[in-house]
């Protein structure tokens, strides 16, 4: 069973045994609107938590796209730089940025959870 967290910078991560999937949430895909391009980062770079990740850039902004969790980049999401609106589609599944494996799972434990994320955004 995955185990989803999520920042105070609006990015989730989906951890399935020692790889991490990392997303920007629902929430966040709103507020940049339409998503022209994505900046994924290479298979084998390696990321702190915390770091910068990524770049989305929307019809409003660009944005970096923070890792979560630190570990080393497997894979970015091929389907993004084909179709970015995808982030906006389905930010929170096939939408995903990237996936690391993880350097140390117990980074989890100070991301929020689901139900304290929801809280979080109901104050912004």
């Amino acid at each position: 069973m995955s185990e989803v967290r999520f920042t105070d910078q609006h990015e989730w991560v989906r951890v399935d045994g020692d790889e991490a999937t990392i997303g920007i949430t629902k929430y966040a895909a709103e507020q940049l609107g339409d998503v022209v391009f994505v900046d994924l980062p290479e298979a084998g770079r390696k990321v702190g938590a915390g770091g910068e990740a990524a770049v989305v850039e929307s019809v409003k902004a660009a944005s970096e796209v923070y890792a979560p969790v630190g570990g080393e980049v497997v894979a970015g999401n091929p389907a993004l730089t084909e179709d970015p609106a995808k982030v906006n589609a389905d930010p929170e599944g096939e939408g995903w940025f990237f996936k690391l494996k993880l350097a140390d799972k117990g980074e989890l434990a100070k991301l929020m959870t689901k139900d304290q994320y929801d809280e979080f955004v109901k104050g912004l």
